[in-house]
């Protein structure tokens, strides 16, 4: 029997921490339950002393979550693995994972404390994390650049205070294959005691590396791996999840370890994350990428005609993208349409909600011949952001005209009034964000405008993404439509509400991470 490796997903927390990624509380629960369905071992839902949002995101997944180990990320400060207890009280299976920073330059520059110290307070964070849970695990930040021999040290002590689990993290992506698989495999037989813990690793990707470095990892023990849907993630991102589980499972004649993951959950895992974050997957991603598995050169598709492994090393249907299709339309009823969306993981926090969507749903059948599960979504996420929303689109006239200045008429909902007004701009877009500014005056800067095809097709849904900023504060707005000039006010719009929303979350890069 091959040992098992632990899949560790940090998109909730790692992969908010990407600029705009931020997401609400039922966001978060309806990813959790999608990586739920995928048998994810491991959810680190968030880190509970950063706000009160992030501490109600992580109370609620544990309360959602029955199947896998729900996770809160926690200084090693007494204040904060009290609130991750606090917060995981109610989760049938629960992990506090608590660290602090060891390498030379962060404990001399950030912490200003002696190694001594520094043992000490891991020492003293594992033992009060047992108050609250038998599954603790500890990591030593910046470990790629700490000493090995204090590394030895202070994981050694830590295991003797309890600690079940140990991650290795790469937190700036410093490392190389090489040289961090045997980082981790001189830990393994330095320590004394590391019999008694499993080894992790968290990789950054600054340098593209963080998948190699993971997998070079467990090839010399490792047997967690920690990650995120998509690579989501601060900076350059994290080892992507995907990556991870898809190379091990293909390359099960090298690699002495197996997931138990539903890798046929993995597209449309990934579609979700990618939907609800606003962060569009690139065509060329590996597995969940577009262009995956399509094959346009003629000796290629040549050879994939007479036999698929020619050129395909594993089969699209086993990571999922047979199942993006539904036969659903607009003469559908009501109940078939739930059972759709129950397969696809969607759940409705009352029949209000449901026939909210349905009713989404059967406008949209009569503007477009096929109707996605990636339409779905972007209805079901759609219908979540309109209702918290304070400022609503009620209609847009856009006039473009060969040779004319291109204007655009609007009138929004402002809190429950009513306003209208108008300008012009270099395009469509333009003068429709433009007449949208004049009435909701954020004063913020467009950092970012994006625009993808949900499906394919002339009549395909357009999802744009619209980034802004103001006063260093970074938000993502999204919407959805056939017609991508009303996607693109909608996405506006949907920034600017959240920019008027308090700002509750305090990002844990501002006081370290792993």
């Amino acid at each position: 029997m091959k040992d098992k490796l632990i899949i560790f997903d940090t998109t909730l927390r790692d992969g908010e921490q990407s600029p705009g990624a931020s997401m609400t509380r039922d966001e978060k629960v309806r990813i959790a339950k999608a990586l739920e369905r995928l048998k994810v071992d491991i959810i680190e839902a968030g880190f509970p002393a950063a706000s009160q949002g992030d501490f109600d995101a992580v109370q609620a997944v544990a309360r959602a979550i029955s199947e896998s180990t729900v996770c809160g990320l926690a200084r090693a400060l007494d204040k904060d693995i009290d609130r991750a207890g606090q917060a995981l009280k109610e989760a049938k299976s629960s992990r506090i994972h608590t660290f602090i920073a060891t390498s030379p330059i962060h404990m001399k520059m950030k912490l200003q404390m002696t190694p001594d110290e520094v043992v000490d307070h891991a020492v003293k964070a594992v033992k009060r994390a047992l108050q609250y849970t038998d599954n603790v695990e500890f990591s030593p930040e910046d470990a790629g650049r700490s000493e090995e021999d204090f590394l030895c040290r202070i994981l050694e002590a830590v295991i003797d205070a309890g600690a079940t689990t140990l991650n290795i993290p790469d937190t700036v992506g410093y490392s190389v294959p090489e040289q961090f698989g045997a980082t981790l495999k001189n830990l393994i037989e330095r320590i004394p005691n590391s019999d008694k813990a499993v080894f992790s690793v968290h990789c950054h990707n600054d340098l593209g590396l963080a998948v190699a470095n993971s997998l070079s990892a467990v090839m010399n023990g490792a047997r967690q791996v920690e990650c995120t849907i998509n690579g989501l993630g601060e900076r350059a991102g994290n080892a992507a999840l995907e990556e991870i589980v898809m190379a091990v499972k293909t390359r099960s004649d090298v690699f002495p370890c197996q997931t138990d993951l539903d890798t046929q959950g993995i597209v449309s895992c990934s579609k979700l994350v990618s939907t609800i974050t606003g962060f569009p997957v690139q065509p060329n991603k590996a597995i969940v990428g577009a262009n995956a598995f399509a094959h346009e050169a003629g000796i290629h598709q040549d050879g994939v005609l007479k036999n698929r492994e020619t050129y395909e090393i594993m089969r699209a249907e086993d990571v999922g993208w047979s199942t993006n299709r539904m036969v659903l339309g607009k003469h559908s009823g009501r109940n078939a349409f739930k059972n759709h969306m129950t397969e696809l993981g969607v759940e409705f926090n009352s029949e209000e909600d449901l026939n909210d969507v349905f009713f989404r749903f059967k406008q949209l059948a009569d503007k477009k011949h096929e109707i996605f599960d990636e339409d779905l979504q972007a209805l079901v996420s759609e219908a979540s952001m309109e209702s918290e929303e304070q400022i609503k689109l009620i209609a847009l006239k856009v006039c473009s005209e060969t040779g004319e200045m291109p204007s655009a008429s609007v009138t929004l909902k402002v809190n429950d009034q009513e306003v209208s007004g108008s300008a012009t701009g270099g395009g469509a877009v333009d003068a429709s964000l433009r007449a949208i500014e004049s009435l909701v005056n954020t004063g913020a800067d467009l950092q970012l405008y994006s625009v993808n095809n949900i499906t394919s097709g002339t009549d395909s849904q357009g999802e744009v993404t619209v980034r802004l900023e103001k006063e260093n504060r970074i938000v993502n707005g999204l919407g959805s439509d056939t017609d991508i000039v009303i996607a693109s006010a909608k996405a506006y719009i949907n920034a600017a509400n959240k920019l008027q929303a308090p700002d509750l979350r305090r990002h844990p890069q501002n006081t370290g991470d792993v």
